[in-house]
């Protein structure tokens, strides 16, 4: 049984990379947990299909949702600056990072973007697509002869 911290297997990030040791080994945007942004969860219910995508550290404004042709997108994007002056104003380290993921899904052309719901609580979006009407075969099975 190996050791953790906050659930996490404490000799993971030792063991990752033999040369985490030389690197500060941390994406200055999203910390360690990079490689787990946009994991997804698809769920089909009678009506829908329920999306649950994974976007930690963002906000709701740096999220946007596009459908164009049957593709739904999802793209965030982030910034961050890190300033440091010294007591006379002078700049000891000026850093700016830009960062951007992005997600597609074919949909299907029957859908319209209004009638797809959207919401964006604790660092997940959750998105809610209907299903498309299962076409009903005709009732009349004769066919008229002209």
């Amino acid at each position: 049984m190996m050791p953790s911290i906050f659930g996490e297997n404490l000799f993971d990030e030792f063991f990752s990379d033999p040369f985490a040791m030389m690197t500060t080994g941390r994406n200055p945007l999203y910390g360690k947990h990079a490689k787990n942004l946009m994991k997804t969860d698809v769920r089909e219910t009678e009506t829908t299909y329920e999306l649950d995508i994974d976007l930690p550290g963002f906000k709701k404004d740096e999220v946007n949702v596009e459908l164009k042709d049957g593709c739904l997108t999802i793209n965030a994007a982030k910034c961050m600056d890190k300033d440091e002056t010294d007591k006379k104003g002078n700049f000891i380290r000026q850093e700016r990072y830009a960062g951007a993921c992005s997600r597609s899904f074919y949909i299907g052309e029957h859908v319209e973007p209004t009638e797809i719901s959207a919401k964006f609580e604790d660092g997940i979006l959750q998105l809610s697509i209907p299903k498309e009407a299962p076409k009903q075969l005709p009732k009349s099975t004769s066919i008229t002869i002209a």
